[in-house]
């Protein structure tokens, strides 16, 4: 049984129309202690409000389908009371932004310790101490816990957010483009401290990111999601190398390398809007390889290799193409 275990979530937020947003659609996946896993797509693919749902931090015009289980037990069964439970004690999150995470009228230190004596994990000096000793593992003295959120540099807001989702020892991690509007160095810094706590704690760390080359430096495992949807899922070095579905093909096209001579190759047109109905492939007006049947049949999820995943037309019929060679052979 592995530690965390998203299986067919979907998300629908209600419009002052009448009509819903299909947010995230059927999105699945799992990890074990210890393992990192990136998801990665566009803005607006629904990567944020996937780990969102999985926190129970939606607002009240969502709704929320399926299932996120930890050792087995679905956090999410019994609504906000079910999910209280869980949330912070085993499953926290640290915030994309991290100046608006932290509130700005109280000394970090203080909002480090909250969630302990809000979860009965420590009270008063206990509490105090354990904030110090958690912004000293983020690499920021115990004493700047005295300080307020305008005092810290960005990247030591980031630190203390990571410190504070760290307050009541959680195993799972959830972090929403935690190096966004950080500069290169501090980015690097960042990325190289998460990836060390996951080590060190047994961590599983989720990482949400538009940006390959810090999934790809940091997650074993990724999903590559698009208009709601996981387009493609597997081992990173095998979504970088081999990748069955075009737009992961298209996204590593479009990022910049500073080892190679390769022109970088923007991916033309728009995501769809997912407060209109779609038929067939969601990616198929942006492909470059489309087929008849793009246009009409929605390709599902496919296993396509070791641990890896594809949903495409395309794909399939390549799969189908080798087994025929085989066989004739």
């Amino acid at each position: 049984m592995s530690l965390l275990e998203v299986s067919d979530l979907h998300v629908w937020f209600d419009l002052p129309q009448g009509q819903q947003v299909h947010a995230v659609q059927g999105v699945s996946f799992a990890l074990d202690p210890g393992e990192r896993f990136g998801l990665v797509g566009e803005s607006g693919c629904g990567k944020t409000t996937t780990i969102l749902a999985m926190m129970g931090l939606l607002p009240p015009s969502a709704t929320v389908s399926g299932a996120v289980r930890i050792d087995g037990q679905d956090v999410l069964a019994g609504g906000e009371d079910s999910a209280r439970g869980y949330r912070w004690k085993d499953i926290a999150m640290v915030f994309q932004g991290a100046m608006n995470a932290l509130n700005p009228v109280k000394k970090v230190g203080w909002q480090i310790a909250e969630p302990m004596a809000f979860h009965g994990v420590a009270t008063g000096a206990a509490a105090r101490r354990r904030a110090g000793e958690l912004l000293e593992l983020v690499g920021i003295p115990a004493a700047a816990g005295e300080r307020y959120p305008h005092e810290f540099s960005g990247g030591m807001r980031q630190r203390a957010s990571i410190a504070m989702a760290l307050a009541c020892q959680p195993r799972i991690l959830l972090a929403d483009e935690p190096t966004t509007a950080l500069d290169v160095m501090v980015q690097a810094q960042i990325l190289d401290l998460l990836t060390r706590l996951s080590s060190e704690l047994g961590l599983a760390l989720v990482l949400v990111t538009h940006d390959l080359p810090v999934v790809a430096q940091t997650c074993g495992r990724a999903a590559v999601m698009y208009a709601g949807e996981i387009a493609e899922a597997g081992p990173m070095e095998t979504l970088f190398h081999a990748p069955r579905h075009p737009y992961t093909r298209l996204l590593f096209a479009a990022t910049p390398d500073l080892y190679g001579d390769e022109e970088v190759v923007s991916i033309g047109g728009a995501p769809p809007r997912l407060d209109r109905p779609m038929t067939g492939c969601p990616f198929q007006p942006r492909c470059d390889v489309v087929l008849d049947r793009c246009a009409g049949q929605h390709p599902a999820l496919r296993l396509v290799g070791a641990g890896h995943e594809a949903a495409c037309h395309h794909t399939e019929d390549q799969a189908q193409d080798r087994t025929e060679r085989v066989g004739s052979t």
